[in-house]
């Protein structure tokens, strides 16, 4: 068996960095088509960063009128609900995004840490597989929601999803 020449291998490791490092790019949040654009997804993702939830809600709600097909927007609207206290009203929203895009892996983390908080651990499982499916590398959105799926777990249920990734 021939061992391929160090070249190759170190291209090789440098195309597949490139290309995760470009994956995340895509689907941070934020980085969606026309999210750059729109001030008002700019001044809600600015009040998230804040923690101002309540203040982000209206101006997403804008945005998801104005722009019907952007998941990226649905997906920060739900968690801005989330965070703002309503888990239950956040769900279908962050669906909202999944039908818009299925393989949106901010989406699949948030709606998994949103069943957490209403104590239905199946249905986060079933959105951890999912992003273990669309994770070619580990990939944060996974390794976060599998980080909270095993504290609440191990917490037999009192441990609920409540760090701030903004």
């Amino acid at each position: 068996m021939r061992t391929p020449p160090r070249a190759t291998i170190a291209l090789a490791l440098a195309l597949m960095l490139l290309a995760a490092g470009a994956a995340l790019a895509a689907d941070s949040p934020g980085s969606g088509p026309g999210a750059a654009e729109d001030p008002d997804y700019t001044a809600a993702s600015n009040a998230i960063k804040a923690g101002e939830f309540a203040r982000a809600i209206p101006l997403l709600e804008g945005v998801v009128q104005r722009e019907a097909g952007n998941a990226d927007a649905h997906n920060l609207l739900a968690y801005a609900i989330r965070k703002n206290g309503d888990p239950a009203k956040a769900i279908p929203i962050y669906q909202k995004a999944l039908a818009l895009d299925p393989k949106h892996r901010g989406a699949h983390e948030y709606i998994g840490e949103a069943y957490l908080t209403l104590g239905d651990l199946g249905k986060a499982r079933e959105h951890l597989k999912a992003l273990d499916r669309l994770c070619f590398l580990p990939c944060a959105e996974y390794r976060d929601l599998k980080k909270a799926v095993e504290a609440y777990e191990k917490s037999g249920g009192a441990v609920k999803p409540a760090g701030q990734k903004w």
